[in-house]
C-alpha cells in the first residue's frame, strides 16, 4: 500500500482524471470480492448452511461501510497518535472532507482513497466467517463483525499503512494486505474458533461441499476482483510499480494452483476443482503484501511455497483438532504469512523500494523486520479475537442450538433454504419427492 507521503506546496500534484478513473474501478473490483468470497465459502458448505454463508459475508457490506465513514477511516488513516491509532476530526462522518480535496502527495481526491479503502475494511472480516460455518448465531456475528473491525482492523491497517504507525517506520512491506488483511482475518479466525468449539460430528460426519461450481464461480470472482486489489494500492503512480504488481498477481496465483494440484495428485491420487480453487486463492493470499517487491520469477517462487506449503497446512485442522471449516487458517493465516516473509528472501530492490531480500544480496535484515510485523499482527489479532468471542458468548451466546446446527442454520437463522425443489413443475419436484435408489444413496452429498 503506497504511503501518504507529505509534499511541499509547490510540488504538490493535481487531480488526475485517468488515475482517479482507475482508483474507482478498482474500488469496484475490490468490492466485487466480498460477493466473490460468499459464492466460494456457499459452495463450500452443505446445503442447509449455504444462505448463512452468504449473508455472513453480504452483511459485511453494510455494517463496515457504515462503521468506515463514521469513525473507521479516520482511526486508520487520520493523523498519528503514538503509532498506535489514526484520528482526524474531519475525517469522521466524512464530514471535513470536500469534493476536490486531494490524498496528500497523491493525484486523486481523498473520497476516493477513503472508499477504496472501504472496500478493504469489508472484505477483511467477511474473511473470517469461513471458519464458523454452520454454527454461529446471525446476530452474535453481525455485533462481532462491528467489535473487531473497531477494535482490530481499524488500528492494525493504521499500523500496516497510515503514516506514523509503528509498523510503518519499521519498514514493514505490505503492499496490499498480507499482515493487516489475510494475516489478521486468519488469526482471528483461529482465536474464534478455539472458543466456540468445534461442529456438531466434526471429523464423523461427511461435511463435503454442496456446489464446487459456485466455488469455482467464486474463485473466479476474487481472481478477478483481485486485481484492483493489488494494481490499485500503488494508488495510480505513473512509475511501473502498479503494472508490476498486475503481472505478478497473475503468474504467482497460477503457480501456487498448479503447484496445488501437484501436491493434491501426489498425496491423495487425483486433481480436484477445490483444489484447483483454493490454491488460485493460497497464491492471490501469498502475493498480495509481496507483489511489489519481487520478480515476475520471484512471484513464481512465492505462489509455488505458498500453493505446497498451504495445501500442507490445511490438513493441520483434523491433526491437532481446530475446527476450522472452510481452511481460513490454512490458507489465509498461513499464505499471509509465506508472502510476508518471503519478500525477505526474494525482494528485488527493483519494484516498489529498493530493499533487497536476501537472495539478492540484501542479507536477513528485511527478513526480521517482515517477521516483526507478521508475528506481532498474529499476536494481536489472535488473542483480541479469542476475548471478543468469549465476552459475546457469556453474554448473549455465540452459537445456534445443537437442534438448530443439526436440522439447519439457514433455516433456524434466515427462515429460508437455498434451493426450493417444492414448486410446481412435475419433472423437478417428482424428481426431489421419489426416493434415491438403495444403489446411489450412499453416494448423496450429505445436506
Amino acid at each position: 500500500m503506497a504511503p501518504a507521503a507529505i509534499t511541499l506546496a509547490a510540488d504538490a500534484p493535481k487531480l488526475s482524471s485517468a488515475n482517479t478513473g482507475f482508483m474507482l474501478i478498482c474500488s469496484a473490483l475490490v468490492l466485487l470480492m466480498t460477493p466473490g468470497l460468499a459464492f466460494f465459502y456457499g459452495g463450500m458448505v452443505r446445503v442447509k448452511s449455504t444462505l448463512n454463508m452468504l449473508m455472513m459475508s453480504f452483511i459485511s457490506l453494510g455494517v463496515v461501510t457504515i462503521l468506515w465513514v463514521l469513525y473507521g477511516f479516520s482511526m486508520a488513516f487520520g493523523t498519528d497518535k503514538g503509532s498506535i491509532i489514526g484520528w482526524t476530526s474531519g475525517y469522521v462522518g466524512f464530514s471535513g472532507i470536500g469534493k476536490m480535496d486531494l490524498w496528500p502527495g497523491y493525484t486523486i481526491p481523498v473520497f476516493v482513497f477513503a472508499v477504496f479503502q472501504m472496500m478493504f475494511a469489508i472484505i477483511t472480516p467477511a474473511l473470517i466467517s469461513g471458519a464458523l460455518a454452520d454454527r454461529v448465531k446471525f446476530t452474535a456475528w453481525s455485533l462481532f463483525l462491528a467489535l473487531w473491525a473497531t477494535i482490530v482492523y481499524f488500528p492494525v491497517a493504521h499500523w500496516v499503512w497510515g503514516t506514523g504507525g509503528w509498523a510503518f517506520k519499521l519498514g514493514v512491506i505490505d503492499f496490499a494486505g498480507g499482515t493487516a488483511v489475510h494475516i489478521n482475518a486468519g488469526a482471528a479466525a483461529l482465536g474464534v474458533i478455539l472458543v466456540i468449539g468445534k461442529r456438531v460430528g466434526f471429523k464423523k460426519d461427511p461435511m463435503r461441499p454442496h456446489s464446487l461450481p459456485l466455488v469455482m464461480l467464486g474463485a473466479g470472482l476474487l481472481w478477478f476482483g483481485w486485481f484492483g486489489f493489488n494494481a490499485g494500492s500503488w494508488l495510480g503512480n505513473d512509475d511501473g510499480v502498479g503494472p508490476l504488481m498486475f503481472v505478478n498477481t497473475q503468474v504467482a496465483t497460477a503457480a501456487a494452483m498448479i503447484a496445488w494440484l501437484l501436491y493434491e495428485k501426489i498425496r491423495h491420487g487425483a486433481f480436484t476443482t477445490l483444489g484447483a480453487a483454493s490454491g488460485a486463492v493460497a497464491g492471490l493470499v501469498a502475493i498480495t503484501p509481496s507483489g511489489g517487491a519481487v520478480s515476475p520469477l520471484g512471484a513464481i517462487a512465492v505462489g509455488a511455497v505458498a500453493g505446497v506449503l498451504c495445501a500442507m497446512a490445511v490438513g493441520l485442522k483434523y491433526k491437532f483438532g481446530y475446527d476450522d471449516s472452510l481452511d481460513v487458517v490454512g490458507v489465509h493465516m498461513v499464505g499471509g504469512v509465506i508472502g510476508s516473509l518471503l519478500i525477505g528472501l526474494f525482494a528485488s530492490g527493483k519494484g516498489q523500494s529498493d530493499v533487497k531480500g536476501l537472495f539478492y544480496g540484501g542479507g536477513l535484515h528485511q527478513f526480521w523486520i517482515q517477521c516483526a510485523g507478521v508475528f506481532a499482527v498474529l499476536a494481536y489479532s489472535l488473542i483480541v479475537s479469542a476475548v471478543l468471542a468469549f465476552l459475546l458468548d457469556k453474554t448473549i451466546g455465540m452459537r445456534v442450538t445443537e437442534d438448530e446446527e443439526v436440522s439447519g442454520i439457514d433455516q433456524a437463522e434466515h427462515a429460508e433454504t437455498a434451493y426450493d425443489f417444492s414448486g410446481a413443475g412435475g419433472g423437478v419436484m417428482s424428481s426431489a419427492a421419489a426416493p434415491a435408489p438403495a444403489a446411489t444413496q450412499s453416494k448423496k452429498v450429505d445436506a
